[in-house]
This record gives C-alpha cells, structure tokens and sequence, in this order.
C-alpha cells in the first residue's frame, strides 16, 4: 500500500481518485491546500505526492519533500512545465503524468468557445431572460469554408481538427514534430503561413521554453485581419499584453481562453466575493469579444475516470518497480 499525499484536492478529484482506488488500495491523503515550499511538510511521511497543473514544484519544492519520504511526484495532468526536472533528476525522484486522458473533451471545449464567440450564446441567452428579443449585436458568420489553424497537432489538435473539418472548414497545421493522422483532416504549412491564412487559429501544443509567448505581438500582427484566437491548451503561450494590444487595435476579432499565464491563486477557486488585482484579466474581461473559462475544458466525466485511472497505475507501477510508460524523469527505458 502506498501513502500518497493529494494536494489542491477539490470535491471531485476525491470522488473520482478514491472509485478509482477501489482497484488500487492506496492509502490516499487529500489536502485542499496546494502544493509549494510552505505546505511540503504535509506530505514528508508519505510515499508519493499527487499535485496538479498549479501546484508548485520547483527545486526548493522538491527538496523539501526530499527531506522526507516522497520519491514519487505523480502529475494528475498532461503538462510538466510547472516541474523543475533537472531538480528531480538530481534527487532521485520519479515524474509521471497522465499523457492521454480525453482529447475529446479538450477538442469539443475549443468548439463550444468557437461557436459561442461566433454565434454569441452567451449574450443572447442573458437578452432573452431579460426579455429582450432583439437581434442586433448577435451576427455570425458561417463556420463552412473559413480555414482553421491548429498550432499542436497531437492527439487534441487532432481530434480538433477533425471536429472542425466536419464544419465544413479547411484546416491547415504547424506541429514540429508532424502527425501522420493529422493530414487525413488538414495540411501542415510553416507557422508564418498558418497565422496568416486561419480565419480561427487554435493552441494545442505544450508549453516549453521554445512556445513561450509563441502568441506575441509579432505574431498576432501577422494574422488576419479579424481572426479569432482560441487557447484551450497553456496560459504562457500567450503573451498577455499583445493580446490586450490586438484586441484594443481591432487586429482579432474574437477569443476565446480558458487558460492564463497568470492563472495560479485565481483558476480553480471561488473569488467572487474578492477584490481581484490582476489588472490584465481585468482589462481582458472588458472585452465584449473575449470569452474565458477557467481552465475547464479538461472537465468532463470521462476525462476524470482515466485521470485518475492513470494516475493510480502510474503510482502502482512506480512503487513495485516495474517500468512506467508515463514517466517524465528519469525518462522510461
């Protein structure tokens, strides 16, 4: 039986670790609060620490639980930038990840925002309640024959595309690292031309020191002229400020986030009743053609089954011994 310490534990990683570990036994520790250098100490006698995407675990993080019993970091998400792995190399400790839960839910997500923006869901469902009936304001445009770019051709970029080619759209890819599946739905195209002829552009790729900002000022200057954007995938891939920027020039016409560079302390949390001071976001919702959601678009049922489906075996594996495919650091032999 492993001891594994769950942090930024919300009422549904609970219900879905704990049916999952019905399988397992693990003796899973759940903790609201997240994980960073001052809450490390929580977990020193366990066996393992489960975080997620803002949990902090960066070198000071690491050795602190290193001090301890944990050697195991278990990532409930696809993304790792948020881990020092140099760090946990020089440790000793072992990284996993769940690599693969629901593309689908993530595709459909970027879909449901594209449509929203586009056809105006969101203000016409507020006009009617108010009894408001009328039609100005809420004009769209046929999603048929508009060309769709997708940055990240992976398994969502795939999905996404394919939803998008159903539409009756073009698709064209930049991936540097191509997908085969991908060119049943669409074609790949250098970068420069992929931001210059998507009439939607959408984010699916990782966030690493190479797509960091790789939606600056330059880049969104070479889009089209009213071109959405569209990022369900990592905040940092964003340049905030050249956002702001596009949207106060009218260069985009429309976007749609449901990640944020400054995401951590805000997402996952009821600030309703707060004074929030991130002046950006701020700014950002003042937009009438800016639509964000707060990092959902992972949440559907079926993505939190294999979530912590993954997670779990991914646990078991590391513990007996037995190589793991979803290893992060050291890298699966």
């Amino acid at each position: 039986m492993v001891r594994v310490a769950v942090f930024d534990t919300k009422p549904y990683d609970r219900q879905f670790l704990q049916a999952a570990n019905r399988g397992y036994g693990h003796d899973l520790v759940f903790l609201e609060a997240r994980l960073q250098p001052g809450t490390a100490a929580l977990a020193l006698e366990c066996d393992a620490v489960c975080a997620f995407v803002n949990d902090d675990l960066g070198a000071v993080t690491l050795a602190r639980l290193a001090a301890g019993r944990p050697r195991h970091v278990a990532l409930r998400c696809t993304g790792f930038n948020h881990v020092d792995l140099q760090a946990a190399t020089r440790l000793s400790m072992t990284v996993t990840r769940v690599t693969a839960y629901s593309p689908y839910s993530v595709a459909e997500h970027a879909v449901g925002l594209i449509l929203t923006l586009n056809r105006k869901f969101h203000r016409a469902y507020n006009r009617v309640r108010e009894g408001n009936f009328s039609l100005d304001g809420l004009l769209g445009f046929d999603l048929r024959g508009c060309t769709v770019g997708v940055v990240g051709t992976g398994k969502i970029g795939q999905v996404f595309g394919a939803i998008m080619a159903g539409f009756g759209c073009r698709i064209v890819g930049y991936d540097p690292y191509p997908n085969p599946q991908f060119t049943a739905v669409g074609d790949y195209l250098p970068l420069a031309q992929v931001l210059a002829q998507a009439d939607i552009l959408s984010l699916h790729c990782p966030l690493t020191p190479e797509t960091y900002h790789l939606i600056d000022g330059r880049a969104i200057a070479a889009m089209r002229q009213g071109a959405m954007l569209i990022n369900t995938s990592r905040g940092g891939l964003v340049d905030t400020k050249a956002l702001i920027a596009g949207l106060k020039a009218r260069k985009l016409g429309a976007v749609g986030l449901d990640v944020y560079e400054e995401e951590a302390g805000l997402f996952f949390e009821d600030r309703s009743g707060e004074i929030i001071d991130d002046d950006q976001l701020q700014r950002l919702l003042t937009f009438p053609n800016v639509l964000i959601t707060a990092h959902q678009a992972f949440f559907t049922q079926n993505a939190l089954e294999e979530i912590a489906a993954v997670t779990l075996e991914n646990i078991a594996e590391v513990a007996a011994g037995r190589p793991c495919a979803h290893q992060v650091c050291p890298p699966p032999v």
